[in-house]
């Protein structure tokens, strides 16, 4: 390939759902719902040192409402389970499984969680289950449902449960791409009449429906189009396969409505300027992708599984939200340590507490409650390890930023606890905030 096609194949892989500015007024009013409540946030850190996770339970428990109300009024039987992995706090479990969730999970590190939190309904998914992992589930089949992942995973969990003498309920997780790499999840569609043949003849293992996932969903197109799929599919089955399906499990990656928001550096004109080799730096505007209402996701799915699933089946659809209920349930404070310019400091927080690089890429406001102000000012906001990538944002809203204050980065539930690493650094303690008292989790 030459230099050009390599950089406009660079480019065109950048370009898909390419986000737009952000509106500053938009990002202003996001900043004033936290200072509005920073006496709170303020109280936390000084009761309870920095850094420091705090969890709004109230925020968590009205994002379980919406996603489950929304849900329930879209179709006729619906049930649904919180993807643990995406933040996997024995304590934000407890709380869904408390307002009436079911627990999804992805290891049998999870599945202890999930049986320890006392939820009666647990479905277990994922690749490369092990024996012992497996073993768990089938010692708790009273309570647990596996998602075969491949007809390897079938026989082993035969063995498994004939060993013990027991049935376990299972269903069969669908590949949604037979090119790429979620290749590595589930089944390809055609195979599914030749795996329900061989489960038939696994006695212990007792097959009662589907399971697909597709992730960073912004809206319900790649839902919607595997339902379309899926139901082509189903009607090419024998109507002995048709009825053993109770339920179909249609996974999450539902993405919160307030969108995807980025920095300058995740957008084409960026990738396009390292695909040939020219300097790209992060810019004072900020970008987003737009996303779809939860209630737009659920109407537009339960016409896709109203029009191609329900003519072949009768049977329950089940939902795996994650990161749409924990997202904007927990938030990151943090202390100003050194103010080494006018435009660089660092704080006591390292960003192995989120486990990735995540601000070099993503945009979210870091809020000097200390000196509170919608007004926003560039500066290198830079964590304490030992590593140039230890990023929190390029900019800061508030009239100053100087040694002692406390920041916040708001909403950051999803995939940053569950992620984080001992690494240099101690991790942050978690306070949660309950009806305006605060308490210390474990």
């Amino acid at each position: 390939m030459c230099d050009s096609e390599s950089i406009l194949k660079t480019a065109s892989g950048a370009t898909a759902q390419e986000p737009v500015i952000f509106n500053r007024d938009e990002i202003s009013s996001f900043v004033s719902s936290f200072l509005r409540r920073r006496d709170i946030f303020l109280q936390a850190s000084r009761q309870y040192g920095s850094p420091l996770y705090l969890v709004e339970e109230s925020v968590l428990l009205e994002r379980a409402r919406q996603f489950t109300e929304v849900f329930y009024q879209a179709l006729p039987d619906v049930r649904v389970y919180y993807a643990m992995k995406s933040n996997n706090h024995h304590l934000i479990v407890k709380t869904l499984v408390n307002a009436g969730l079911n627990l999804d999970v992805s290891s049998g590190l999870e599945l202890q969680i999930a049986l320890d939190s006392g939820a009666a309904d647990i479905v277990f998914s994922g690749p490369g289950k092990t024996e012992k992992e497996l073993t768990l589930a089938v010692e708790n089949g009273d309570r647990t449902t596996v998602l075969i992942d491949s007809f390897g995973e079938l026989e082993l969990l035969q063995r498994i449960a004939a060993k013990k003498d027991t049935s376990i309920r299972a269903g069969v997780r669908l590949t949604t791409d037979i090119n790429g790499l979620w290749r590595k999840f589930g089944i390809p569609l055609k195979d599914l009449s030749q795996f329900l043949d061989a489960a038939k003849h696994s006695n212990h293992v007792l097959i009662h429906g589907l399971q697909f996932h597709t992730s960073w969903n912004l809206d319900p197109y790649n839902q919607v189009d595997f339902i379309a799929r899926l139901g082509n599919t189903l009607s090419k089955l024998t109507c002995e396969q048709r009825s053993i399906i109770e339920f179909i499990d249609i996974g999450g990656g539902f993405w919160p409505s307030q969108g995807e928001w980025v920095q300058s550096s995740n957008t084409a004109e960026s990738h396009f300027s390292s695909a040939i080799k020219t300097s790209s730096t992060v810019t004072a505007c900020h970008y987003k992708r737009h996303s779809t209402t939860i209630e737009e996701f659920a109407r537009q799915i339960a016409k896709a599984v109203r029009t191609h699933l329900f003519p072949y089946v009768s049977c329950r659809i089940c939902a795996e939200p994650g990161r749409w209920l924990c997202n904007d349930a927990m938030h990151l404070l943090l202390t100003v340590l050194d103010k080494k310019a006018k435009d660089l400091v660092i704080t006591d927080a390292g960003t192995n507490a989120i486990g990735w690089e995540r601000f070099e890429t993503d945009y979210f406001p870091v809020i000097n409650l200390s000196r509170p102000e919608t007004i926003e000012h560039e500066c290198y906001i830079l964590g304490s390890l030992c590593t140039p990538h230890d990023v929190w944002g390029y900019s800061y809203w508030g009239k100053d930023i100087q040694p002692g204050d406390v920041l916040m980065i708001p909403t950051q539930g999803a995939y940053t606890y569950s992620l984080r690493q001992e690494f240099i650094k101690p991790l942050p303690a978690v306070v949660m905030l309950e009806k305006k008292c605060l308490r210390e989790l474990d």
